[in-house]
């Protein structure tokens, strides 16, 4: 007993006899949001017992909320829902929740998001990144909770990220070794540095290795939406110099590419062949099945994880240790090339 009337207790206790979870009764310690349901459980338990939160703040309150923030650019496509899956199985089996904050590619939401959870309302931030701004680096570099990057590689902070150069590369030369020589290019914008710049320095660059003439009126960039990818196909497809295969650097830009071809009567891919990035659901059922690259897109959630963990456990000391994982990329032949 710390006075009378008053109960010892600590987190796990609340939650045991509040019928909820660890991190559930930390939010609500926090001022973090909790159900009705749940709120009148904790509170239900800390009247009976005596406890008092304002009292016991000290004692009581953990820093910690069992927590991790996700950050993630738009939830409904399915590269970030396969990066969360494999952010959840390494987080829940040691006893974190995840807060998910969507921006829909909204660079001014990421900042907003990035702000609120560097009040220590979650224990971790991982962040999957597109467009990477200096407003960005600024704010990771005052973050008081860790933070891990998915899908950018930023200087000084640790990130998970792909070899985005073999895998354009690989892709690029696959196509070459079949006999193209006119290879058009469905981009993003190069702010996105992995997938808008660095698949394009890795298309030209496989081009000119293979001393191929480079025709850069082939060369698009648009966003990441499938009509991008048929607006950009017909744009190469009303030229003077048609190609006899395009490379998408997304699946979903591939299938616009596809569907203006078939729509103008152009065989796929006995006329024009089209190659995908990403390994997405659709790559497997559109027809023809796309040719694509298969990202480890699941473990790059499990390592993200498995990195703040590392830095959970370790924050007590004083250096800052910056991670670096780069995972490489597989190809999927399929039956359009």
């Amino acid at each position: 007993m710390e006075g009378e009337g008053l109960m010892t207790l600590n987190i796990i206790d609340i939650a045991k006899l509040a019928g909820v979870s660890k991190s559930t009764v930390s939010r609500y310690l926090n001022n973090g949001y909790v159900s009705v349901e749940a709120r009148d459980k904790i509170k239900k338990v800390l009247d009976e017992t005596g406890f008092t939160p304002q009292r016991q703040a000290k004692g009581m309150r953990t820093k910690k909320t069992n927590l991790i923030g996700i950050i993630v650019p738009k939830i409904s496509s399915e590269t970030p829902s396969r990066v969360v899956e494999g952010i959840t199985e390494v987080l829940s089996t040691n006893g974190y929740d995840i807060l998910i904050a969507n921006t829909n590619l909204s660079i001014e939401k990421e900042l907003e998001y990035l702000n609120i959870f560097k009040s220590n309302q979650v224990d971790g931030i991982i962040f999957m990144a597109t467009k990477v701004i200096d407003k960005h680096i600024e704010v990771i570099k005052n973050l008081q909770v860790p933070i891990v990057v998915v899908a950018q590689d930023i200087k000084d902070c640790s990130s998970v990220y792909f070899n985005e150069f073999q895998a354009t590369e690989d892709i690029t030369s696959y196509l070459i070794k079949r006999g193209h020589k006119k290879i058009g290019y469905i981009g993003i914008y190069e702010e996105d540095k992995a997938v808008g710049l660095h698949r394009k320095q890795a298309y030209i660059n496989t081009l000119k290795k293979n001393n191929i003439e480079i025709n850069y009126e082939n060369i698009k960039s648009g966003n990441f939406e499938e009509k991008s990818g048929y607006i950009l196909a017909k744009e190469i497809m009303e030229g003077s110099d048609l190609p006899t295969a395009i490379i998408a650097v997304t699946d979903n830009l591939a299938l616009g590419a596809i569907e203006y071809l078939i729509e103008n009567k152009y065989r796929v891919p006995q006329d024009v062949a089209v190659v995908g990035m990403g390994d997405s659901r659709i790559a497997r059922v559109i027809t023809p099945k796309l040719t694509t690259i298969h990202y480890h897109y699941k473990t790059a959630g499990r390592k993200s994880a498995e990195i703040i963990l590392s830095k959970l456990e370790n924050e007590k000391k004083e250096e800052r240790v910056v991670e670096k994982v780069k995972l490489d990329c597989l190809l999927v032949e399929r039956n359009s090339v």
